[in-house]
This record gives structure tokens, C-alpha cells and sequence, in this order.
């Protein structure tokens, strides 16, 4: 049985090859920074309650179902989705950075319901299978695939927006 200390390097370990991952999930699903921090924060809290029952390659897993129900709660207790701060000011950056790819497809994915974003952001942000998709919402592999279906519909009426890679 590994040491409290060992533990906690394993974790800390997990963490810092997992947070760029984990925040960019919940910066798509929030649009806000900030949110999206506590969230990973949040997620990160309790993965680390559980990280004795938590196994090595199912963590990132474990993490991202815990952040993706811990902003299901947060929809749930303001009885519905807060809207993306800012979302109609113009984007004077550069076309080309990736900031201004991730604040495009933020906006985007805010015209998305809940449930359709929370698909298209773990099917193609994150590249999970359709059954890794499912079993992080607690939803079946047909709703995915309808889900995926519909946003990605939704997504491609959206004028001047051009879908790229895997998204077509």
C-alpha cells in the first residue's frame, strides 16, 4: 500500500499532465476562464477525495465525468445555462492565433444546448469514442450519435462558420 506522500506525487503528477487537457473541456463547455478554472478545480478536488479507488489509466477519465457533472450541477442550480460572457463583441486579434480559434468555437458551441455542446466537445475537442462520450454522460451511444448529429448540424448553419478536420 503506497505511502500518503506517494500518493500525493502520483496525484500531483496526474495533474500536471492532465490540466491542459481537463481545462480546455470545461473552457468549451463554460466559455468563461474563469469558470472553466473552478470547474477543473472542482474536478480536481474530487478526483483527489477518491484517489485511493481512482486507477492510473482510467484518472482523466474519472476527472472529466466529475467536471462534466459538476457543470451539469451548476446549469441545474441557475435552472439553466448561463450565457457566454461577451459572446457579440467583435474579435480584434489576429485570425490565425489560437486564442481567437478557441473564442470561435466558444461562440459557436454557445448555440448549442447543454447536452449537444457537452457531445460535440468530448466527441471532437477531447477525440472520445462515441462509448467514452456516453459513459462520461451517463447517456447512451445513440443519444451521442444523435446529439453529435444535431450540434454538428447546428454548427454548419451557422453563417461564416467554416468546419475543419473531423467536423465535416
Amino acid at each position: 500500500m503506497p505511502t500518503r506522500d506517494e500518493r500525493d506525487e502520483a496525484f500531483r503528477a496526474f495533474v500536471r499532465t492532465s490540466s491542459a487537457s481537463l481545462g480546455r473541456t470545461a473552457w468549451f463547455l463554460t466559455g468563461d476562464a474563469g469558470i472553466a478554472q473552478d470547474l477543473v478545480q472542482e474536478a480536481y478536488a474530487k478526483t483527489y477525495a477518491s484517489w485511493s479507488r481512482v486507477r492510473g489509466e482510467d484518472a482523466v477519465a474519472y476527472a472529466r465525468r466529475i467536471l462534466v457533472n459538476t457543470n451539469i450541477d451548476r446549469w441545474r442550480r441557475r435552472h439553466g445555462e448561463v450565457p457566454l460572457a461577451d459572446v457579440d463583441a467583435p474579435v480584434d486579434a489576429d485570425p490565425e492565433s489560437d486564442v481567437d480559434e478557441r473564442d470561435r468555437m466558444a461562440r459557436a458551441l454557445n448555440h448549442l444546448p447543454r447536452q449537444q455542446r457537452a457531445v460535440v466537445v468530448l466527441r471532437y475537442a477531447d477525440d472520445l469514442s462515441e462509448q467514452q462520450v456516453a459513459a462520461a454522460l451517463g447517456i447512451s451511444v445513440g443519444t451521442v450519435k444523435s446529439a453529435a448529429s444535431r450540434g454538428l448540424a447546428v454548427l454548419r448553419a451557422l453563417p461564416d462558420w467554416e468546419l475543419e478536420g473531423e467536423l465535416r
